[in-house]
């Protein structure tokens, strides 16, 4: 499994190392029950903080897609829809472009809003 973070990009650290997980397990890299690199293994090949892998994690985990544990690590709880997961990643990085274009929060729910909503007859 890669990780990829851009440090110049607008999206913090530990999001896109919960980002390179969840795209993992869209793809069928990860599967339920496997082992994640340890946060100190995975800050160390990435050049982070160890506190910043484990805010990822931590994300993961809220999500429901990892269990953390002493002595085990971060492993993979369950079977994940890829679809839904693909889509999730997609959301996100529709609100990072949106951000770096200064787009508004409101003005893009109104746009997904309009596109929900379908063609203009």
């Amino acid at each position: 499994m890669l990780f990829r973070v851009d440090p110049s990009a607008p999206r913090p650290l530990a999001d896109q190392i919960a980002a390179s997980v969840r795209r993992a397990l869209a793809d069928g890299e990860v599967q339920a029950g496997e082992r994640l690199p340890s946060a100190r293994e995975l800050a160390a090949s990435l050049t982070v903080n160890v506190h910043t892998v484990l805010r990822g994690y931590q994300q993961l985990r809220d999500e429901g897609l990892i269990e953390l544990r002493r002595g085990r690590g971060a492993v993979v709880t369950a079977d994940v829809d890829p679809a839904r997961l693909r889509l999730g990643e997609r959301v996100a990085e529709l609100v990072d472009q949106a951000r770096a274009l200064g787009v508004r929060d409101d003005e893009l729910v109104g746009l997904v809003r309009a596109a929900l909503a379908g063609p203009a007859i």
